[in-house]
């Protein structure tokens, strides 16, 4: 396989760099290369910039308002934008659910929705996990009941037949939704959610799951902050009590929600794997290794931190082989495998590694102080007073998306079945 990118790419490629060279506000960048991350603010100016140009949507068709690019293409702006300290594109309606309207949904919920997620006039959030249901997503309990005058018709066991609801003429046209979700990521800037319901308790577990997208401004719905390690707040915990949501809002079949779930999850583990950031992370690294000095020298010229520098380098290079390999096979029409499992394992890890390199370069101004305090007090080298930060908030995203040790097991399965 041709690695290099034709002619057609590089030029690709070069009208990313002009257009964010022009593009890109200095102020957002600014807070993106030190570590701060972006604000509310920054996403949506980000996201109207990006949307006024065409591109928000890149990989979406053309006939839903993207761009049509090609996963080429996709690897190119994304690698690009990480470089040029673009915030993040926000994943959740533009690559998780989005591809789900557009596989799932009917004509209605993506004349409705998609337009929507383009012009920012909706913010989603994702709705899996539970307290009790994380790695173990199939046991979820929150819990969607057909309705009737109001009231559902679903029984505490879960109706006479294991379930909550049919398509029964008996039944009305919402469901009440009791029960709670966790680590909802930004949902305190969202206004909709897109939820894995329980609509059977009988059966095998997964086959009683429905998709459901709910308005957060329904009376019933709480969300709560949960503060993170390093005293950030991005994550929440989401309270349904009797949601009202109507039948309308259910995407794909009934009890068939655990088929769009793996679809789903397929595109968040490819999105985690975050090949660009890392490539950004391992620059920075190295320009950070250039300036602190330890015994009167470079620490980038210290053997032992050059080879941990080197080996996260050479695996970061085999992942964006392995990445331009699946691109390549997705482009062609071949069936992904394993690969999204693999890019979650292996990408999660190499960004953890170049954090942790980033925090043994600045030594003692990596102590977990408010990164505030770090900057007023000059411990750690301009613009690096977030590091710690980072370090402590990227341990997460091994975990989340399915976690490393699940990815693993799907791989260990996927190759005994041979």
């Amino acid at each position: 396989m041709d690695l290099s990118f034709s002619k057609e790419e590089q030029a690709f490629q070069d009208e990313v760099q002009a257009f964010l060279a022009t593009a890109l506000p200095a102020d957002i960048a600014a807070r993106v290369a030190s570590g701060q991350g972006a604000t509310r603010d920054d996403m949506e100016r980000w996201h109207g910039i990006l949307h006024t140009k065409g591109w928000l949507g890149g990989t979406w068709p053309t006939k839903h308002g993207g761009a049509g690019w090609g996963p080429i293409q996709l690897h190119i702006f994304e690698e690009e934008s990480a470089l040029a300290n673009a915030p993040r594109i926000l994943p959740f309606g533009l690559k998780m659910l989005a591809p789900v309207l557009m596989e799932f949904g009917s004509p209605e919920q993506q004349a409705e929705y998609l337009p929507r997620i383009l012009d920012g006039r909706d913010w989603w959030c994702q709705g899996y996990s539970e307290p009790g249901a994380g790695s173990d997503l199939a046991s979820l309990k929150t819990r969607a009941d057909r309705a009737t005058d109001g009231h559902a018709d679903g029984h505490a066991d879960g109706g006479p037949d294991g379930g909550a609801g049919s398509d029964g003429d008996e039944y009305g046209d919402h469901y009440i939704v009791n029960g709670q979700k966790t680590w909802t990521t930004l949902g305190q800037y969202a206004n909709r959610i897109f939820c894995l319901v329980r609509t059977r308790f009988d059966g095998k577990p997964q086959a009683g799951i429905s998709f459901l997208l709910i308005d957060l401004d329904t009376p019933g719905i709480e969300m709560r902050p949960i503060r993170l390690i390093e005293g950030g707040y991005e994550v929440n915990e989401v309270f349904f009590t009797d949601v009202r949501v109507p039948v309308s809002n259910l995407v794909g079949d009934e009890n068939e929600g655990w088929s769009i779930a793996k679809f789903l999850l397929g595109h968040e583990r490819t999105n985690i794997a975050g090949t660009g950031f890392s490539v950004q992370a391992l620059e920075q690294v190295k320009a950070l290794a250039r300036q602190v000095k330890r015994g009167g020298k470079p620490l980038i010229q210290n053997p032992l931190f050059a080879a941990r520098l080197a080996q996260t380098e050479a695996e970061l290079e085999a992942m964006k082989i392995t990445n331009l390999r699946m691109l390549s096979k997705a482009a062609t029409g071949g069936q992904l495998g394993g690969e999204p499992s693999m890019l979650k394992i292996k990408g999660t890890v190499i960004r953890q590694s170049l954090n942790d390199l980033a925090r043994r370069a600045l030594g003692p101004a990596a102590a977990p102080f408010p990164s505030e305090d770090l900057d007023n007090l000059a411990i750690a080298p301009p613009g690096h007073g977030h590091n710690a930060a980072g370090y402590f908030n990227n341990r997460k995203i091994s975990i989340y998306g399915g976690s490393n040790e699940i990815q693993r097991n799907i791989l260990a399965k996927g190759m005994l079945r041979r």
